[in-house]
């Protein structure tokens, strides 16, 4: 039976992306598997205090080798957005926006953010601080990974519309019309980007996403075939189908 690693929404908090994959290194010598992935459904970037550290840490985790799938969020849609001067500055600044968060996130390579500086100011000194490595991160996310069982994309799918052929918009940016879908979409869709109190297992879906964004956890799951665990400090705890 494939096993799987997967990781939720992280929105630059350094410190507990690295407990995840503390958690994982635990369950791996358990089990003594070493080679199962581990999926990062996106959004490294923005809200928190540290997304150049994030960054850092995915960055050399597949410079080692490691086993790791790295999903594209439209988070880091936006801050990839942001650096390409070949879009229009009007529609990358939405990335600056507090809702959004970019501006913790330019804080965090150095880049002063005062309120009051403009979008083009801050795009041009962003454009030089940003490490080309970290761009070229952004510019190589995959928009969704299927492995046995499971789909794994940032945001969720279309529904009725075949896994091969999902659009990237829907994979990273989709809500209700996924999310209020009963239907089985042909395999487990294990997703982020919609944020909630804990995991919850749908049936036909797994939400990851634990508002790291706003101060929650950092929450990593174990698959095996279309069995889920949440990882604790204390072991495997069942994900219950909650229909």
């Amino acid at each position: 039976m494939l096993r799987s690693y997967a990781i939720g929404d992280v929105h630059g908090q350094h410190a507990k992306l690295v407990g995840a994959h503390e958690l994982i290194a635990a369950d791996r010598a358990r089990t003594g598997d070493a080679e199962a992935p581990v999926v990062h459904l996106g959004d490294y970037v923005d809200r928190g205090p540290d997304s150049k550290a994030v960054l850092d840490i995915l960055i050399a985790g597949l410079a080692d080798g490691a086993p790791w799938i790295l999903l594209k969020g439209n988070h880091d849609d936006m801050m990839r957005d942001f650096l390409d001067p070949i879009v229009p500055s009007g529609e990358a600044a939405r990335w600056l926006t507090d809702k959004v968060g970019g501006r913790q996130t330019l804080a965090s390579y150095g880049v002063s953010v005062a309120s009051l500086r403009a979008a083009d100011r801050l795009r041009k000194e962003a454009c030089k601080t940003v490490p080309s490595g970290h761009r070229d991160l952004l510019e190589t996310l995959r928009p969704s990974y299927r492995r046995g069982e499971v789909f794994f994309c940032h945001a969720g799918i279309r529904p009725g519309i075949p896994l091969d052929d999902q659009s990237e918009r829907d994979l990273i940016w989709i809500r209700d019309e996924f999310l209020l879908d009963p239907r089985d979409h042909g395999a487990l869709i294990v997703h982020g980007h919609t944020p909630g109190e804990r995991v919850v297992h749908c049936g036909n879906r797994v939400n990851l996403d634990t508002g790291a964004g706003y101060g929650g956890p950092v929450s990593v799951v174990v698959i095996e075939g279309r069995a889920v665990w949440q990882l604790t400090p204390d072991g495997r705890v069942p994900v219950r189908d909650v229909r």
